[in-house]
Parts: C-alpha cells; structure tokens; sequence
C-alpha cells in the first residue's frame, strides 16, 4: 500500500481516495473522551426499518434507553440507518434522524452511523416488519441493500441515499463517526461486496464531512475487502469477538497504521469476550470499545448466534445486551466495572 502526503489534513490512498492524514486523524480522536459505548436499537424495534420507521419510530423508548446508557458513562453509540426507509420517506427520515440525534445529545452521547450491511436476512420490505422468532437471535434483521446489484441505476439510487444523509449530518458534531458499511462479504456475499464498497467509500470522501469515515474490519480471510477498508477509512475500525490475548494481537497489528483505533463491535460473553475481561484493554490501549446490544429486546441477541432457543427462555447466559427493558443490568459487576472505567 503507497500512501503519498498531500497535506498535514489528507492524503491519498494509492486508487486517488482523498483520506484524512494520520495528523488530522489522531487530532480528531484527541478532542474526545476515551469513546466506550453500544450498538444501539431500542427494545422495541426488531430491525432497522422498526426503528426508523414513521409509524414504529419511538422516541420515548430511544429517549429511556439512552438514558441507561448514560447513567453508566457511555458517551457513543452506533446505530444503523436503512436505505428503504429513506427512500420511502426521505423529508421524513432525516427527521427522524434529527429528532433521535437530539435525544442523544440531552444524555451526553454522540452516535455512530451505519449505511449499508450485509448480515442476516435479505429483501427488506418498508412497512410492518415480522415479530421475533422465538430464541432465534436477530431472526428479523435486514441486509441493506440485501440485493444483487447489477443496473448503473441501483447505485445510483444508493450513492443519492448516501450523499442526502452525508450532506444534511455532515456539519453536524452530534455524529462521531460515520460506518458506511458493516461487515462487507458476509452472508457469503465474499468480494461480490467490494463494488459498493469502493464505491460508498468514494462518494463519502467526495462529500467530505466534518466527521471521519470507516468501515470496520471483521473477518481476516477476507483479504481483498479488508486492503479496501484499511487504506480508505480515516481512523481503523473493527471487530473483535476473541478471547482478550488474540484481541490483544489484533489491537497491536491495526496500531501499525498510526491512526485512531475503534472497537465497534465486541462482548459475546459465550465466546469469552466480556467487559470484565476485554474493556479494561480497550481503555488501556485507548482503543475505542463498542459493545454489541444495550437493552435486551425484539432483536433477541441475548440468545446465542448459533444456538437458538425455540422455546423463548431466557438464557442462564445472555450473549450480548447490558439492560433489561426496565434498566436493571443483566450484571450488576458488569454495569459498576463500566462506570469504574467511566470515572463515574
């Protein structure tokens, strides 16, 4: 990988991308607080167009939830976006977006946009989406866009989707950070994935908003996709659900790149990846930490990826999550370490 400096704020990553130096990059990690927080969905939604919805969105929920994840220091969360509720409501949507990004404001946390995604279940429908399945985790989530893309104009629509949402939030210090696409190749989707990827990277540095743009790294055998995102995005995200020493390895190897660091997904406690065992290293490491899940809900991932419950029960264990709907933590000693951690 050639990387040419252009200036102390860009460079250009050896295809002509304009990226943000590593100067610029680490200056803008060094204005915030050490980012520790969770992917977010309120518990009332069981996917992204749930959530943001107009019929299905629900602020008072968004507005409790937050409020958890204050209480406990938590000053960043990541949530996803979904192109069919925009392109069904686009005046609408960015409200929504607006009206959530104030909630999120009042408590203190700045968010984390996902654009596209490549996990879970394929052809989203707008309108009423289906009831969980019981003990299935995430058994309603959509890809985005979850479609072959094969005409010019299926871009097209999507590169107007991304340039919209870019456009109106990019001045905006509300949003930390912006993911344009979540685990590119999954669903054995492989390099079929790296069109849009190249191309979603190109249209938000072309808009270049005030805020960083990544795309986080989650499967190393996925080569080509991973060379696409570690040399296109301004600060290095990823995933990590490993045990603490191969997290450890990972953490080093991405520091290599002398840019900011951020976990944005993490905590599978089945998998031992825990806050106890993990989060104290992120913080050490100043890697930002991203759990997955804050309030068990209608997305189910307190049930395992692999291990359904179909009886609905809960699990002596849960996989992710940090609340129940009604605030009190799955684990007490998780919520104090967090809030130790959090100076609170």
């Amino acid at each position: 990988m050639t990387i040419s400096v252009i200036s102390n704020a860009q460079t250009t990553n050896g295809s002509g991308l304009t990226v943000w130096s590593p100067e610029k990059a680490n200056a803008w990690y060094a204005r915030h607080k050490w980012i520790n927080g969770a992917n977010f969905t309120p518990s009332t939604a069981i996917n992204q167009l749930e959530m943001w919805q107009a019929d299905t969105f629900d602020p008072q929920t968004i507005d409790k939830e937050l409020g958890y994840a204050e209480n406990i220091g938590f000053n960043a969360m990541r949530v996803f976006l979904h192109s069919l509720a925009w392109k069904e409501d686009p005046k609408g949507f960015k409200q929504r977006v607006n009206k959530y990004l104030t909630i999120a404001d009042k408590h203190h946390i700045q968010t984390i946009f996902v654009f596209f995604d490549d996990c879970w279940n394929a052809n989203a429908k707008p309108g009423k989406q289906p009831e969980p399945k019981p003990g299935i985790h995430n058994s309603g989530w959509m890809q985005d866009p979850g479609r072959p893309l094969v005409k010019p104009a299926d871009y097209l629509a999507l590169k107007a989707y991304v340039d919209d949402i870019l456009i109106t939030f990019k001045h905006d210090n509300r949003v930390l950070l912006w993911d344009l696409y979540n685990e590119p190749g999954n669903s054995n989707k492989n390099f079929k994935s790296a069109v849009l990827l190249t191309k979603v990277f190109a249209w938000a540095h072309a808009v270049n908003p005030d805020q960083p743009v990544s795309s986080g790294m989650w499967d190393w055998s996925l080569e080509d996709l991973n060379k696409i995102q570690f040399k296109s995005s301004d600060v290095i995200t990823y995933h990590c659900y490993d045990s603490p020493e191969s997290h450890q390895r990972v953490i080093q190897l991405l520091k290599i790149s002398n840019r900011p660091v951020i976990c944005t997904e993490y905590m599978a406690r089945l998998r031992n990846s825990t806050f106890e065992n993990t989060m104290p290293i992120l913080k050490k490491e100043n890697v930002g930490a991203i759990n997955w899940g804050l309030v068990s809900g209608k997305t189910n991932t307190i049930y395992a990826w692999d291990t359904p419950m179909p009886d609905g029960s809960e699990p002596k264990i849960w996989f992710h999550d940090v609340f129940r709907r009604d605030g009190t933590p799955f684990n007490q000693k998780e919520t104090d370490l967090i809030k130790q951690l959090n100076g609170k």
